[in-house]
């Protein structure tokens, strides 16, 4: 059975799933649908073209699928989608996708952490298990890989790309693509080493943790160009989902990525 607290606003075409909790004040309007279990707190307003998992909460002040901040939207039917155990934290905004995307959705994906005030532009692609701090900005078509986590109060450029359990501090910039497993920090923002702690956490071995940093100082460190590197890492290191990964993600940046750091720390 749903709670639908009667001072709600919510549209008699939306789809609710069951056990829905749904706050005063809060609207929900048509073209909806809502997974069981979900909590849309007081004061959350969440905009057609929705589509929602299950046991999300949508905390007061947030706002999902309004429209894009584009001006090549023309008014085109896009999605949000958001998928299980989500949390949006209060004010954080999620907006719709565009046509000119070749999208038409912005994705974010479960179990992922969207702490306050931060925004998600059109067509951004979250995925599983990311964390974004709160006031985190992400512009147009930005990509956030899996178990990926950004900073309090970072802004990424449009196009960008976030690696795989990477970690971005706070206050930063991100105008180059970041890639997977690393720490990421300073101005400009560059490579700061492996997100050990993080990757020892989701239970990364220390040899795993180790060759991934191995292949990092080739990557920076040895006077190569990147081709060069990619190409020295390719012939000597051992053929592992990790190292792929690494030289997918590169091979495929359309920004670049982030340099090594260009002085030491003062």
């Amino acid at each position: 059975m749903n709670k639908i607290h009667p001072l709600a606003t919510v549209s008699p075409a939306a789809r609710l799933g069951d056990n829905i909790e749904i706050g005063p004040y809060a609207f929900i309007d048509e073209n909806v649908e809502i997974g069981d279990g979900c909590r849309i707190l007081p004061h959350a307003t969440i905009f057609p073209y929705v589509k929602m998992g299950r046991d999300c909460t949508v905390f007061p002040g947030a706002v999902v699928g309004a429209i894009p901040q584009d001006l090549k939207y023309e008014g085109e039917v896009t999605w949000v989608e958001i998928g299980d155990r989500v949390n949006i934290r209060e004010c954080a905004t999620i907006n719709r996708g565009t046509k000119a995307s070749g999208k038409g959705v912005t994705r974010v994906g479960s179990d992922t952490l969207v702490m306050s005030y931060c925004h998600i532009a059109h067509d951004c692609c979250i995925g599983n298990h990311c964390i974004l701090v709160s006031y985190v900005g992400l512009a147009g078509e930005t990509d956030v890989d899996d178990w990926a986590i950004i900073g309090g109060g970072t802004v990424a450029h449009q196009f960008s790309r976030v690696g795989a359990h990477a970690m971005i501090g706070g206050n930063f910039k991100i105008s180059k693509d970041i890639p997977p497993y690393v720490l990421a920090g300073r101005e400009p923002i560059c490579f700061e080493g492996v997100n050990r702690i993080g990757l020892s956490r989701r239970g990364f071995s220390e040899e795993k943790i180790n060759e991934i940093k191995d292949i990092y100082e080739t990557l920076y460190f040895q006077g190569m160009n990147v081709s060069d590197a990619l190409a020295y890492i390719e012939q000597n290191f051992a053929q592992t989902p990790e190292r792929d990964n690494i030289i997918r993600f590169i091979r495929e940046s359309k920004r670049g990525i982030i340099s090594r750091p260009r002085a030491p720390r003062k």
